[in-house]
């Protein structure tokens, strides 16, 4: 069971399909092994940078099914159940914990506006899951739910199966060190890993996260920078981190990051193909072009700087 001890990179993975749209089973199999091999000490299905809206329940249960069975426990896995109806979250939640999930991740829905319903909701998503873990996504840029630091500590108190706090608010880096101030001084402890493609990951875990739950098409940058991190290292942890800034940038684009983030994991055999569920575009041929001037100048850097 996942709980607030929880560090290192939860990759967030990508939903491969075949380019008819269908599921790309064996494509699941092989991205949990690169995941793994790449220092993955976790890893999250169905976030919103898996096409969860996308897939049936039994779809979504297939592929934590799979994945559960590659990495054979090696690493807790994560799954969004996120849904407009509690009944809906319930069900999803029930099914991934049987099919191997060691806790389930929840973004806010965009109709709460006020801090009393933002409690009240994240109450009743702790009823609904009972005994199941829980990681609260904090998301706002998609979600447009605003939620204070008081907030998340009245819900982290309240609620003791929510152990961990997804952050990705931007800027944020203010409130993971309000969050840890607090614990400091007293308050719950949760883990907290960061999202938004690693952007801010060294700054983060100089605030005191503890690690990330991204899908940066490099998961071993995120690993590499974690690690380093936690060593005391922090200019080992920027060198790393500065080696595939290029790539950061380039798939951080709003729209098309996740085109590009499978487009890559395409080229590096973590999938078979690239191809999005429609609704859905792939990338132009001019897009393709420039992805593939950045990834020979990155084989170039990491070789020149030994990484």
């Amino acid at each position: 069971m996942l709980d607030e001890s929880a560090s290192g990179v939860f990759t967030i993975a990508v939903t491969p399909f075949l380019p008819d749209g269908a599921l790309d089973m064996a494509s699941v199999a092989t991205m949990t092994e690169f995941y793994l091999e790449r220092g993955a000490t976790g890893l999250t299905l169905l976030g919103i940078m898996g096409e969860a809206p996308k897939l049936t329940q039994a779809e979504s249960l297939a592929v934590v099914r799979r994945v559960a069975e590659v990495a054979a426990g090696a690493v807790p896995i994560v799954v969004g159940v996120s849904s407009p109806g509690f009944a809906a979250m319930g069900e999803l939640a029930a099914g991934a914990m049987e099919a191997g999930a060691a806790g389930v991740m929840v973004a806010p829905p965009g109709s709460l506006r006020t801090d009393a319903q933002i409690r009240d909701y994240y109450g009743n998503v702790a009823r609904t899951l009972g005994d199941t873990s829980f990681v609260l996504q904090d998301f706002p840029l998609v979600t447009s739910v605003q939620i204070t630091p008081q907030v998340l500590l009245d819900i982290f108190e309240a609620h003791p199966t929510c152990v961990m706090l997804k952050h990705e608010d931007w800027p944020g880096l203010d409130k993971i060190s309000a969050l840890r101030r607090a614990s400091d001084a007293g308050a719950r402890r949760i883990s907290i890993l960061c999202g938004n493609g690693g952007q801010f990951l060294p700054e983060e875990m100089a605030r005191g996260a503890d690690g990330a739950m991204t899908g940066f098409a490099f998961p071993e940058m995120m690993a590499g920078v974690v690690a380093a991190s936690q060593a005391g290292d922090r200019a080992r942890a920027q060198d790393i981190f500065d080696a595939y800034l290029p790539l950061v940038r380039y798939e951080a684009q709003p729209g098309r990051g996740l085109a590009i983030r499978k487009h890559i994991l395409a080229s590096r055999g973590a999938i078979a193909h690239a191809s999005l569920r429609a609704p859905g575009a792939g990338l132009t041929p001019d897009a393709i072009a420039e992805v593939a001037f950045l990834l020979d100048r990155q084989k170039r850097r990491l070789a020149e700087l030994g990484l």
